[in-house]
């Protein structure tokens, strides 16, 4: 297909401009488009007379860009420019007096033509001025001024064009992001790819900016359209979020009424407008001018391609970690380490209330769900076996003191009941709980599941968590003595991004033993397995070896690391500019990279790094004892499962053994070797 075909519609004007400054002929076709048929069939009479002086080629080509400039310009040119009722923040600003005012600097102003006046709110966020067109039209373009002052270029950044259906802006979508600073007393345009007619439209300036604005243009043609096109902020699925009245989040208790909207799969369909409810979440996260929400739909939801049908979704605001990735990469070693259950997790765009908030990570929420911590869910009724037995969510955490349901262990670990909730548990099944865990960390090696423990263990360590041992969930099945492990969850500050552990991979020992930080006496209970007991480090050199023969090889995480930066280009430039940290020392950083790449590099050379280091540590050599082994009778690897495949002098000749000559050879698969005859 011809670029020309995936241009944006202000892009192809511009082709035609160009094109038309070169052709006069063509010019004045443009100029006076009444049948599309006729200008067209009089260009190729055009083509066929001067087909002497040019080569067929050529002239096939411009039949062909023609066709497309013809259609996309007679639509453009057909749009009028709108007009309607004026609306929008009413209290404004009199720079003169420094007072309130209701009469000047008004939404009028923003459409009166006059580059001289201006929109100037008294609220300096969340303010807004737009037209109620009466019925529906399909905005095609939108115009704006920023106003005449030394400021003014730069207030227009990251305002946000909006259109919406009903009269409080509710079910509003994203029509226009800009990302460029203004030019004084000029207009600036721009193509809308957005296919849904809307009555209601609206510009939201950026934060900070009393939405500062001279003159404000809106284009398009009557009709509802339909939801094939929707428009994206970047190349991430966008979250656009309305409280009713405009009320802001402000804590973790009061959950406030909400239409949440999800914008993804390329931008041709919404994939989800729904009401629910929207707080903030998180603890220490919250300190942050960035802040963390929590939202929940009123009903069980599928959002975007995640597992679980649930309610309730976290976004993380990743605001210290400038890679904004460092959670989707832990996530991606938990899954290759073999979790049984890792969070979804997707980097988003969020807007609230027509502000653009940053880049986000939209992610599970913790919680029981067959998709999620798959545990049977207790009701106030089960207060007697089977049923009292489970299941149960917990979380030794530093901050559970905050909870509503909580206990001090035998071993005074801080642990936190999070499912049953405050709401629904009763004092049987708080008891029965509090004294399973009490007896798992006397006797862990009969009622803790090693298995889980040890991967999430790894987990933290490879990425070079500080909090693995601050926060950790475990969780207990119906009828099974066994407290599990999992999921594993906050890595803002891993892969070398906090201060009072950097440089990680120059300690001699792990990390959660050196320098990081852990609640109640978790460091002591953790050194019984991993230091102490013999058959347990076995087990955990026999999973990370069986990990490195799959896929937790440099070669593939810093592939998917890689994936990552890519897949965040746009979004991390639009977050930097909403939140210009990339200078500054936020939460816990240890280096001022500069750059989102460099940051990003910063990640990548510790992973590299770690990889190795945690092979030494854990005595883990892919070639140990290889040419003491003997030949196999007959072959016991599963080739269903990734194998390395050595020459009988321990080169690596690749991951099966397709194409290669007869001879013997040396298979690897975890922590199984053998030599074999092809």
């Amino acid at each position: 297909m011809p670029a020309f075909f995936k241009l944006e519609k202000l892009d192809k004007i511009k082709i035609i401009n160009s094109l038309n400054s070169s052709n006069s002929w063509l010019k004045k076709q443009m100029n006076g488009l009444e049948s599309s048929q006729v200008v067209f069939n009089d260009y190729l009479t055009h083509i066929y007379n001067r087909s002497f002086e040019n080569d067929i080629r050529k002239q096939m080509t411009r039949i062909l860009i023609f066709l497309m400039m013809m259609f996309s310009a007679q639509s453009l040119l057909a749009d009028e420019k709108l007009t309607g009722k004026v609306i929008g923040t009413t209290q404004c600003y009199d720079y003169n007096k420094g007072m309130i005012s209701t009469s000047v600097n008004t939404c009028e102003m923003a459409f009166d033509g006059n580059a001289d006046t201006f929109l100037a709110t008294y609220e300096r966020s969340y303010t807004w001025a737009g037209l109620d067109l009466g019925k529906p039209y399909v905005i095609t373009r939108v115009g704006w001024m920023p106003r005449d002052d030394y400021n003014g270029p730069k207030r227009v950044v990251l305002g946000v064009f909006e259109g919406a259906n009903r009269e409080d802006f509710m079910d509003a979508l994203p029509l226009y992001v800009i990302t460029e600073q203004g030019v004084r007393k000029q207009l600036s345009h721009a193509a809308v790819n957005c296919s849904k007619g809307f009555r209601y439209v609206r510009y939201v300036g950026p934060n900070d900016a009393r939405c500062n604005i001279a003159e404000l243009e809106f284009y398009g043609h009557e009709g509802e359209g339909d939801e094939s096109q929707l428009y994206r902020l970047t190349n991430l699925p966008t979250v656009s979020i309305h409280t009713l009245n405009g009320e802001l989040p402000y804590d973790k208790e009061h959950q406030i009424s909400a239409q949440i909207t999800i914008i993804g799969d390329s931008g041709n369909k919404v994939l989800l407008s729904e009401p629910g409810t929207i707080r903030e979440r998180g603890n220490y996260s919250r300190n942050f001018p960035k802040k963390p929400y929590r939202i929940k739909f009123d009903s069980k939801q599928h959002v975007l391609d995640a597992p679980a049908k649930a309610k309730k979704w976290t976004l993380i605001n990743n605001y210290g970690d400038k890679t904004l990735m460092r959670n989707m990469l832990a996530f991606e070693i938990s899954r290759q380490l073999g979790m049984p259950y890792t969070p979804y997790s997707k980097a988003v765009d969020v807007l609230l209330n027509g502000e653009y908030k940053g880049c986000y990570q939209l992610c599970d929420q913790v919680e029981v769900n067959k998709k999620r911590v798959a545990i049977d869910e207790l009701t106030p009724q089960d207060n007697s076996a089977p049923a009292l037995t489970g299941g149960y969510l917990l979380e030794v955490d530093a901050y559970a003191y905050d909870e509503e349901v909580m206990f001090y262990s035998a071993n005074n670990n801080p642990v936190a009941i999070k499912s049953p909730d405050g709401d629904s548990i009763t004092w049987v099944q708080r008891k029965y709980i509090e004294s399973a865990f009490n007896k798992m960390e006397q006797q862990w090696q009969r009622y803790l599941d090693l298995n889980t423990f040890l991967r999430h263990f790894l987990t933290g360590e490879l990425s070079g968590n500080t909090d693995t041992y601050w926060s950790v969930f475990m969780y207990k099945q119906r009828e099974n003595d066994t407290i599990y492990t999992g999921p594993v969850w906050d890595f803002d500050l891993a892969f070398e991004n906090d201060n009072r552990t950097y440089p990680i991979n120059n300690l001699n020992d792990y990390l959660y033993r050196t320098k990081g930080s852990y609640t109640g006496n978790m460091r002591s209970f953790v050194d019984k397995i991993v230091v102490n007991n013999t058959s347990a480090k076995k087990k955990m050199l026999q999973i990370w070896a069986e990990a490195r023969q799959d896929k937790l090889t440099e070669e593939y995480l810093v592939a998917y690391l890689d994936s990552l930066e890519d897949m965040l280009q746009e979004s991390q430039r639009l977050n930097f500019l909403r939140w210009p940290i990339m200078n500054q020392y936020v939460h816990q950083n240890p280096v001022i990279w500069g750059s989102y790449k460099a940051e990003v590099d910063n990640a990548r050379r510790f992973l590299k790094k770690r990889i190795t280091w945690m092979d030494n540590k854990l005595g883990y050599d892919a070639m140990a004892d290889i040419h003491d082994v003997q030949l196999a009778n007959e072959w016991s690897i599963d080739t269903d499962r990734p194998y390395e495949v050595y020459s009988v002098g321990g080169q690596l000749l690749g991951h099966d053994m397709t194409g290669l000559p007869q001879g013997v050879y040396i298979l690897r698969q975890g922590m199984k070797t053998m030599k074999v005859r092809r």
